[in-house]
């Protein structure tokens, strides 16, 4: 009776845990680039990756990742997992098409703005997971910006005429064009300083020009600056120098 008792006692939890169901991988999210806008102008490739997380008790295996944006937008690629909770995939981004790939996208205007990623995740086990809207992204149009500071050099206390002009990639011609009706700063940096102050803010015009007049008062860099839109990156302007004289 004793030596039935000990087979009972050992043999139970044995029975339990070659029994016990495998878990169900989980995706945890996705990070886009590193957490920054993809920014695409009109001519060269823009590369990035894309990163999902999860987990699942053999590990994960492989991920397909598909890129959703506004009126159609779709990029999708696939990759092993680095490790049993990473699943990095990269992919390239250009507003023409890539003739003779997987999957050919000519981007347009109308796709610029907030992208969704959505990822399948295979487990080594076999299980698989889909995560609809696991991350997202902003896939924007690339800016320039230019300025003009004059005259050079300048007396103290007279009119400085800053002039500029702010485009904008055109997925749809492959051209840069006027950004119109946008808030632009303009900003002052003095001589000897690495700091830029906003002295003024103008409004682009219909063809993205810039235009408007500040006081000479100290030798310095005046530069354009604008901030970016939910469909445009970022663009700085290199600083003109402009010598104040007594």
């Amino acid at each position: 009776m004793v030596g039935a008792v000990a087979v009972v006692l050992v043999g139970t939890p044995a029975g339990a845990v070659s029994g016990a169901p495998a878990t169900e991988p989980v995706v945890s999210g996705a990070v886009v680039n590193s957490g920054h806008d993809v920014i695409v102008g009109i001519t060269r490739d823009v590369v990035f990756p894309v990163t999902v997380t999860g987990s699942d008790d053999s590990g994960l295996a492989f991920v397909d990742v598909d890129l959703k944006g506004p009126h159609g937008g779709f990029y999708t690629t696939d990759a092993f997992c680095e490790s049993p909770t990473a699943c990095t995939t990269v992919f390239t981004v250009n507003a023409h098409p890539a003739p003779g790939s997987d999957d050919p996208v000519d981007l347009a205007n109308a796709n610029a703005g907030t992208w969704a990623v959505d990822a399948l995740v295979d487990a080594v086990d076999g299980d698989t997971v889909f995560a609809p809207g696991a991350g997202s992204f902003a896939l924007k149009r690339a800016a320039r910006l230019t300025v003009n500071a004059a005259p050079e050099p300048v007396a103290k206390g007279a009119r400085i005429t800053v002039t500029g002009k702010l485009v904008r990639a055109n997925w749809d011609t492959y051209r840069y064009a006027g950004y119109a009706g946008r808030a632009v700063k303009l900003q002052f940096r003095p001589k000897g300083s690495s700091t830029y102050t906003t002295v003024a803010t103008v409004n682009t015009s219909s063809t993205g020009t810039l235009r408007t007049t500040v006081k000479a008062v100290r030798d310095g860099y005046w530069r354009w600056n604008f901030t970016g839109s939910t469909t445009t990156g970022p663009a700085k302007a290199a600083g003109d120098y402009v010598e104040v004289r007594p």
